[in-house]
């Protein structure tokens, strides 16, 4: 896993933002509000993802049944979950999978 470095300025006042990144649909806000902190938009980026997997994991539930929903909500969890702890931290580590993927995006 590879961490950019970013100037501790932008990690310290951004940090509040990038764990909303790991909420949920409140990782739009970060995007909306902090585009121009780095640290925060690649937090945002990675949440985005996670965000839109949720979605995926819920209609494949509706499809294929609850043992999808449990066990993708249980990844996605954790996943969510490293993510935040990697924020308190300062560090910008892609999550596995997902740091590929938040990588693609340009808002």
């Amino acid at each position: 896993m590879r961490q950019k470095s970013h100037r501790a300025k932008d990690t310290g006042k951004g940090k509040m933002f990038a764990v909303l990144s790991y909420l949920t649909v409140l990782c739009i806000i970060p995007l909306l509000l902090k585009k121009d902190n780095d640290f925060v938009l690649s937090h945002g980026k990675q949440g985005l993802v996670l965000f839109v997997a949720e979605v995926a994991v819920f209609i494949a539930h509706i499809v294929f049944g609850s043992n999808v929903l449990h066990l993708g909500f249980f990844v996605l969890l954790s996943l969510s979950l490293w993510g935040v702890i990697e924020v308190f931290k300062g560090h910008d580590a892609g999550l596995p999978f997902v740091g590929h993927l938040a990588q693609k995006i340009v808002l």
